[in-house]
């Protein structure tokens, strides 16, 4: 199954290291980061897990739930997040799917048989509190996620969704941000934008950030 952009995050129940998990339900009104792991007992998911498991005040403050994936099952899993904790100097208190039938990771296509026909490859979801999926990030196995940019993309989806802006590339927290081309009425503008905004050119707006 492919998912595309503005679909809706398909619905699962599987086990995890925290109980069993009905996906939609868990995710409640919050926005969601859905992340797969190769296999348990691997060190760059080691030491992603353990990233994500420090940064949970971050996803927090934004109202993100985080959820990871891997196929081994419940007993593995629990020997490892020992070692995540040993190792990373940290508490992992999100839980970890044991997707040992492969059924979510096929849901979501996190198996590339072209990479790899038995184990997942590094796929991570971004999905809002309507179910739908606003990014999807691939990576091969042997590279570990960028954590801070997975947070500027929420950041930017939080932002624009609120307000009609765009973030430029490089974009962070507090920076500039760009006008919709669309909005082209002066009162509306003045409106929304009372800080003012510089016409680079006329589709090129730029504008302190709105909600600073």
């Amino acid at each position: 199954m492919t998912i595309r952009l503005g679909d809706i995050a398909p619905d699962f129940e599987q086990d995890s290291s925290l109980g069993r998990i009905r996906f939609h339900d868990w995710l409640g009104d919050s926005w969601g980061v859905l992340f797969s792991h190769p296999a348990d007992f691997t060190p760059v998911c080691t030491t992603e897990l353990g990233l994500t498991a420090k940064l949970k005040d971050e996803f927090a403050k934004r109202d993100v739930k985080v959820i990871a994936l891997s196929v081994d099952g419940l007993e593995s899993h629990q020997g490892w997040i020992k070692d995540i904790e040993e190792t990373q100097a940290t508490a992992v208190g999100f839980p970890i799917l044991a997707d040992a039938d492969r059924s979510v990771s096929t849901l979501y296509d996190m198996i590339h048989p072209n990479a790899n026909d038995t184990l997942t490859v590094r796929s991570l979801f971004i999905i809002d509190p309507q179910k739908k999926v606003r990014l999807s990030i691939t990576y091969p196995a042997s590279t570990g996620r960028n954590f801070d940019e997975i947070l500027r993309v929420i950041d930017s989806l939080q932002l624009t969704d609120n307000h009609k802006v765009a973030t430029p590339g490089n974009w962070k927290d507090g920076d500039d941000v760009v006008i919709v081309p669309s909005l082209k009425d002066e009162e509306e503008l003045k409106r929304r934008f009372p800080k003012g905004y510089t016409a680079v050119k006329p589709y090129l707006r730029l504008t302190p950030q709105p909600n600073r």
